[in-house]
C-alpha cells in the first residue's frame, strides 16, 4: 500500500477540472467541485483491494493483525454509510423530484436504482463484519473461507455501484442538482461525523492519495485540515501499515 507525503496546497489552486483518480471510471464535468465526492470513492475502491488482499494473506493465527482488520473494518463501514446516508437524503430525493417534473423517465430510473444499490450492499458489508468478528473470536480456515467470499461479493457489488455512479448519477447531479442543494450537502457531510472521528477521516482520505490529488484535497478542506493531518497523518500510516502488513 503507498502512503501519502505531507504536502502544504496552495492558495491558488482551484477545482476548475474534474478530478480523475486511479480506477475511477468517469470525471464529469460541470459547476459542482466533486474533489471530496471522488477522493471517497478512491478510499472505498483502496479499501477493498486491501481487504480482499489481508483476508486472502493474514495468517489465520495471527491474532494481532485480525483485531487491527477488524477495527479497520468499522471506520471503512462508518465512511460508506455516512456517504450513502448523505445521498439517500440530499442527492437523490432532489433530483428525482426535479427529473419526474421534466419527464426524463431514463434519469428517474438511474436515480431509483442508486437508493436500490445501496441496500443491496447493505447485506454484504454486515456479512463482512460477522466474518471479521467471526475471525477473531475463532480463527480457522472455515471462517477465513466465509469471509474471503463475503469481501469479494462486497468489492463487486461496490465496484459496480461507483461505476454506474460516476457515470450516470454524477453527470445527472452537474447537470440538475441546483447550488444550494449541492452547497448544504458539503455542509452536512463535514459537519455530522462526529468529532473523534476526524483524526481517522483526514489519514483515511488522503492516503495513497497522488500528490496532486492529496494537495488539491487539502486546498479544498482548509487549514484545519491540513493541520490535523500534519498531526496524526505519519501515525495513522504506521497503523494502516500494521493493519495491512499481509495485503
Amino acid at each position: 500500500m503507498t502512503t501519502t507525503p505531507h504536502t502544504r496546497p496552495t492558495t491558488r489552486q482551484r477545482a476548475d477540472r474534474p478530478l480523475l483518480l486511479p480506477g475511477q471510471t468517469h470525471a464529469a464535468p460541470g459547476p459542482h467541485d466533486m474533489t471530496g465526492m471522488y477522493v471517497v470513492h478512491h478510499g472505498f475502491r483502496r479499501d477493498l483491494a486491501a481487504f480482499e488482499a489481508a483476508v486472502r494473506n493474514t495468517p489465520v493465527d495471527d491474532a494481532e493483525v485480525w483485531e487491527l482488520l477488524r477495527k479497520r473494518w468499522d471506520g471503512f463501514a462508518a465512511v460508506l454509510h455516512h456517504h450513502h446516508e448523505l445521498e439517500d437524503e440530499y442527492y437523490w430525493p432532489e433530483m428525482l423530484r426535479r427529473t419526474r417534473q421534466v419527464g426524463l423517465q431514463s434519469a428517474v430510473e438511474t436515480l431509483t436504482a442508486m437508493e436500490a444499490e445501496h441496500h443491496e450492499i447493505d447485506p454484504a458489508l454486515a456479512d463482512c463484519e460477522a466474518g471479521l468478528t467471526a475471525m477473531v473470536a475463532h480463527p480457522c480456515p472455515a471462517h477465513r473461507d466465509d469471509l474471503d467470499a463475503a469481501v469479494t461479493r462486497t468489492r463487486v457489488a461496490l465496484l459496480d455501484h461507483l461505476r454506474h455512479e460516476e457515470t450516470e448519477a454524477i453527470p445527472l447531479m452537474q447537470r440538475m442538482l441546483p447550488t444550494e442543494v449541492w452547497e448544504e450537502s458539503e455542509r452536512v457531510a463535514l459537519s455530522t461525523f462526529p468529532k473523534r472521528f476526524v483524526p481517522f477521516l483526514v489519514g483515511w482520505g488522503l492516503h495513497g492519495l497522488p500528490d496532486d490529488a492529496a494537495r488539491r484535497m487539502m486546498a479544498k478542506a482548509g487549514p484545519a485540515y491540513v493541520v490535523v493531518h500534519r498531526l496524526v497523518g505519519r501515525r495513522w500510516e504506521r497503523r494502516e501499515r500494521r493493519t495491512f502488513k499481509y495485503a
